[in-house]
């Protein structure tokens, strides 16, 4: 049932004794999909699937949340050129980063003064923290939550898992062998633990020649394909390398701002289209 509150710090306020199961279940009943992007190792560009998936859904007009919760290696801040620490409502609601009026960005080092800080925190505080991340941000209403977890299967992971029971995981893989055995790892955790799984990208998937247009498979290719096919879930595509997108990241402006004309825009579009009608959106 959805919380009919302005605010859910003010639902918290007037019940004072509530759970926190009851006000994570009252947020999370004002976002219609929630979905965390997951991959079996790191290097894949599994931040840079998370970013592109928030903002094409923000372009084709959704509310849109995106979530970092990679803990000890947050890489969303920098590639949306985030700087400084997040504000706190008079009702102690930490207020996300409006990057645009209809895409919200929460990350942990958002929340850090010295963002060179090593953290180190073992599995109960990590818990601890995404679920304040859920309970203290003020989302409102979002059609959609795109939560960026870290490589692996470990405690992060885990913590969605119990959290967010409606939760879809987004496997991200690149084509090569390493990267297929460690998603199948993946595949396997999200079915051990309840976790629906909506599909699986290929990132880094060829790169096209700028001087003469020749496809050359970087790390191979149409591995996903047959790890989709092989493991029995949804493929949604593959997504080619793109040096631009790389020194997008680094200057804190995402690519599809700049330009859609790209391969790579091309293809995120794609297979953002192939997410919404998975989660009944077409």
């Amino acid at each position: 049932m959805k919380c009919d509150q302005k605010s859910c710090a003010s639902c918290s306020t007037a019940a004072q004794k509530k759970s926190k199961e009851e006000l994570i279940g009252c947020k999370l009943s004002r976002i219609r999909n929630k979905i965390v992007v997951m991959s079996g190792k790191g290097g894949v560009g599994k931040s840079s699937v998370s970013c592109y998936l928030a903002i094409a859904l923000a372009q084709k007009g959704y509310q849109v949340g995106l979530l970092d919760i990679d803990l000890h290696g947050p890489s969303i801040p920098k590639m949306f050129g985030m700087h400084g620490t997040l504000n706190i409502t008079a009702d102690r609601e930490i207020i996300p980063h409006e990057y645009r009026p209809n895409l919200k960005i929460v990350s942990i080092e958002s929340m850090l003064e010295d963002t060179d800080s090593a953290i180190i925190w073992r599995g109960p505080l990590k818990h601890g923290v995404i679920q304040q991340f859920l309970v203290d941000c003020k989302w409102d209403d979002l059609d959609f939550l795109v939560i960026d977890s870290p490589p692996g299967t470990g405690d992060e992971a885990l913590s969605i898992s119990k959290l967010i029971t409606d939760a879809k995981a987004l496997i991200v893989t690149t084509p090569q062998e390493v990267a297929l055995a460690d998603v199948r790892k993946s595949i396997n955790f999200c079915r051990k633990v309840d976790l629906q799984i909506l599909g699986l990208v290929e990132n880094m998937s060829g790169l096209s020649c700028p001087h003469c247009s020749k496809f050359i498979p970087i790390f191979r290719t149409g591995g996903g394909r047959k790890t989709s096919s092989a493991m029995k879930v949804e493929f949604l595509g593959e997504l080619p390398f793109d040096p631009e997108v790389v020194e997008a990241g680094d200057s804190g402006t995402p690519l599809l701002d700049e330009r859609k004309d790209t391969l790579f825009a091309k293809a995120v579009d794609q297979f953002v289209d192939k997410v919404l009608v998975l989660c009944n959106h077409e």
